[in-house]
């Protein structure tokens, strides 16, 4: 059964959603923008069938309670600790991660910088950030792809363009997401505080994202990984995914997809079936 959990770091407080025996191996979910945890409620309900027990948080912005305000509080250092925050709350040295889009972005952070406490890595749509941030610069069909992200470093406009028409923009990327979703989903980008934080994930991390072109801002990924791309993908080109690859140093796979961005609402089978798979390989030994 799941259920919403708070979880406290420091001044923040998680909304965690939740499913399985907490005894059971973890499995953290990270979702992207703009959507909530609510997009992994399907695929928590199969994982703890399989024996796990599954966490995925609202993270920093998306939470009500852990919303702090300026773009200097959404560094990829400040989301990735959320992540091993919350681990330590749960009492769990070593977990599987699953992201998709800003989720998968925090992910490699967390696979990089905390490899030994990761058991296995899912990688769903964004690829490793080195390749994606040099792939912004470098890359004609990425930069155009990525023009929405340079429009958002600017103050107010962008969220006031969200709002217009009753969000008519986010509707047209849920388009495969049920009602319910997207009902989920409202509740935080009706807030304006957490629009603003949502959008602040951009503005904090453009930046580094183009640095990528001249310095090595992340390295190579010593945890066994599975990475899963949509070739139709409205934001994220092959460019980047190609450059993506010479990163994993550990056991790798690559899946690519007949679909767009929004995989886990348009290919779940797929996903389901692929991710199952890498993360049982992974658990570990009780």
């Amino acid at each position: 059964m799941q259920e919403t959990i708070k979880v406290k770091i420091d001044d923040l407080i998680f909304d965690c959603r939740t499913d399985g025996d907490k005894e059971n191996e973890l499995v953290i979910f990270l979702h992207g923008w703009p959507e909530t945890s609510y997009m992994w409620k399907k695929l928590m309900s199969h994982f703890s069938e399989k024996g796990f027990y599954c966490v995925a948080p609202n993270l920093r912005g998306y939470s009500k309670d852990a919303c702090p305000k300026g773009k200097k509080h959404y560094s990829l250092d400040k989301l990735a600790k959320d992540i091993l925050g919350i681990s330590k709350f749960l009492n769990t040295q070593k977990f599987h991660l699953v992201g998709h889009d800003w989720g998968a972005i925090i992910g490699w952070k967390i696979v990089h910088d905390y490899q030994d406490r990761i058991l296995s890595w899912t990688g769903i749509s964004v690829p490793h950030y080195q390749a994606f941030g040099k792939a912004i610069v470098a890359d004609t069909e990425q930069r155009k792809m990525s023009q929405y992200v340079k429009n958002f470093q600017l103050p107010y406009l962008p969220e006031e363009g969200i709002r217009k028409d009753d969000f008519k923009i986010l509707r047209k990327l849920w388009k495969n997401s049920e009602p319910s979703e997207i009902d989920d989903y409202l509740k935080v980008f009706r807030n304006p505080k957490q629009l603003t934080a949502s959008i602040n994930y951009y503005r904090s991390n453009y930046t580094l994202l183009k640095k990528a072109a001249k310095d090595t801002i992340l390295g190579d990924i010593n945890v066994p990984t599975l990475f899963i791309w949509g070739k139709k993908d409205i934001a994220i080109g092959s460019y980047a995914v190609n450059e993506s690859h010479q990163y994993m140093k550990n056991d790798y796979e690559f899946i690519e997809l007949d679909s767009g961005h929004w995989l886990i609402q348009t290919k779940y089978h797929e996903l389901e079936n692929a991710i199952t798979k890498h993360v049982l390989k992974y658990q570990s030994v009780t």
